[in-house]
């Protein structure tokens, strides 16, 4: 009866945690470098280029941002990189039929609150790499550059963990992964 309490404990906690968050940030907001890709109207023709020109932004950035340990370093690489980024980008439009051209930059700016799976990034000013295409009016796509959110080295070595699962495995004396 008492292992049913505690498993029960358990889950409530666990369904609290995931409808209500913990109230608390990843990390502050000087340890991310966030990326903005800014399309240039919100026609459907200029979001379906955002995207190709996002996978081949984080395509060329990824074997960079990877080695990186921290966000200064990030920084540093990025801002060494920003006319190969504009090029990139630009590539894409002109493949696509698209000759407005893009831009990137960093800059400092004001984002809104951003959960992405694990971690919530809350509302505030943050570095920023900036991809404008064209007008830079559309609807956006953003992530983050460091920690590496978006861009991951692609190994495939993914491992998947609960800590509520670490918990009742322990109380059970299963072992962990």
């Amino acid at each position: 009866m008492k292992k049913i309490a505690i498993i029960a404990l358990l889950a409530i906690a666990a369904i609290g945690f995931s409808l209500f968050g913990t109230g608390q940030s990843a990390a502050p907001q000087t340890e991310y470098l966030r990326v903005h890709i800014r399309a240039n109207s919100n026609a459907e023709t200029d979001q379906a280029v955002k995207y190709k020109v996002r996978d081949a932004v984080v395509s060329f950035l990824t074997p960079t941002v990877a080695a990186c340990t921290t966000k200064q370093e990030a920084m540093a690489a990025v801002g060494q990189k920003l006319s190969a980024i504009s090029s990139v980008a630009d590539g894409v439009l002109r493949e696509n039929g698209f000759f407005y051209g893009a831009r990137a930059s960093l800059k400092r700016e004001e984002f809104p609150t951003r959960v992405y799976e694990n971690a919530t990034l809350e509302a505030g000013v943050y570095d920023a790499l900036i991809v404008e295409l064209g007008t830079g009016t559309g609807d956006n796509w953003w992530c983050v550059v460091y920690p590496p959110l978006c861009f991951t080295a692609g190994n495939g070595n993914i491992v998947y963990k609960s800590k509520i699962l670490e918990i009742i495995d322990r109380f059970f004396g299963a072992p962990s992964n």
